[in-house]
């Protein structure tokens, strides 16, 4: 049975009455008169009782008229949980970040953003910025986020700039590097990010570090510098108020101050899922 005879039966049901259920259903009563005895044709059964007082439902019509009713109620609830469902924000958030924003920012963002919307299940991938990118030149995720400044075509925002610092127990000024022996921790790192400290060092010193040390992650250099093994270069994002050791903001060439950018990256079909529009709403918060 079509939607429109179920419709037709449950109104003239309630109604009792040929001229108020035309009405209720705009049409004409011809037309509803015939439309009725095409439905009592495929049910093969008498379904209204036709009097001067109105319409009335025989046996089997009592039966029909419900099972119209139950099927109608049954589609609007459905309708009902289709709707909420597109209010509701689920799904899998594929996220691919470097390692430093894995480690520093990223935690408490995902913090907020799970207990904002519970149903979203989060698939994450770390590496360094070069391994993210090439993710998401291979699609493999909704979202990346890359620091540096990347070339993208598609959907790209600035989250933030992250200031770099010397870092060390004694020191207190640049001024004091040059003259130091100490040994230099570095942690391994893209080649932009190693570029741009070689840059910088080479503009401030004629010659490079006496000592230097090389670690594979960045916590594992910041621990070294808090226990003044040597000193580090590290990005603000790393450093908290609690690190008790001097915290030199670098400067470049010009007097400002040193910065990495930090980026979201997007592939502008990937904004036509919800959880992906709604993550990126949500740091524009």
């Amino acid at each position: 049975m079509q939607r429109s005879d179920l419709q037709i039966i449950s109104v003239l049901a309630e109604e009792g009455n040929m001229r108020k259920a035309a009405e209720r259903l705009f049409v004409s009563q011809p037309a509803l008169s015939q439309r009725l005895h095409s439905i009592e044709m495929d049910w093969d059964t008498k379904i209204f009782v036709r009097s001067k007082r109105g319409l009335a439902l025989t046996a089997a019509g009592e039966k029909i008229a419900a099972y119209a009713s139950e099927t109608l109620s049954r589609e609007e609830d459905v309708k009902e949980i289709i709707a909420s469902n597109d209010t509701e924000v689920y799904g899998t958030l594929k996220l691919a970040v470097t390692s430093i924003i894995g480690q520093y920012w990223l935690p408490e963002v995902l913090k907020r953003f799970v207990e904002k919307h519970p149903l979203v299940k989060i698939s994450l991938v770390t590496g360094w910025s070069s391994e993210i990118l090439q993710h998401m030149y291979e699609a493999d995720c909704h979202i990346g986020i890359i620091r540096g400044d990347p070339k993208w075509r598609g959907e790209k925002i600035h989250l933030f700039s992250d200031a770099l610092h010397l870092v060390d127990k004694s020191m207190s000024s640049i001024e004091e590097l040059g003259k130091s022996d100490k040994t230099y921790i570095q942690f391994r790192s893209d080649s932009t990010y190693f570029q741009e400290i070689q840059e910088w060092w080479h503009h401030q010193f004629a010659k490079p570090p006496q000592r230097t040390m090389i670690v594979d992650q960045i916590e594992t250099c910041k621990q070294m510098a808090l226990h003044g093994i040597g000193y580090a270069i590290l990005p603000s994002i790393s450093l908290t108020e609690r690190d008790n050791v001097y915290k030199i903001p670098l400067q470049d060439k010009y007097g400002k101050p040193l910065t990495r950018d930090n980026w979201l990256l997007c592939h502008e079909e990937a904004l036509e899922h919800k959880q992906v529009k709604a993550f990126i709403d949500m740091l524009r918060e």
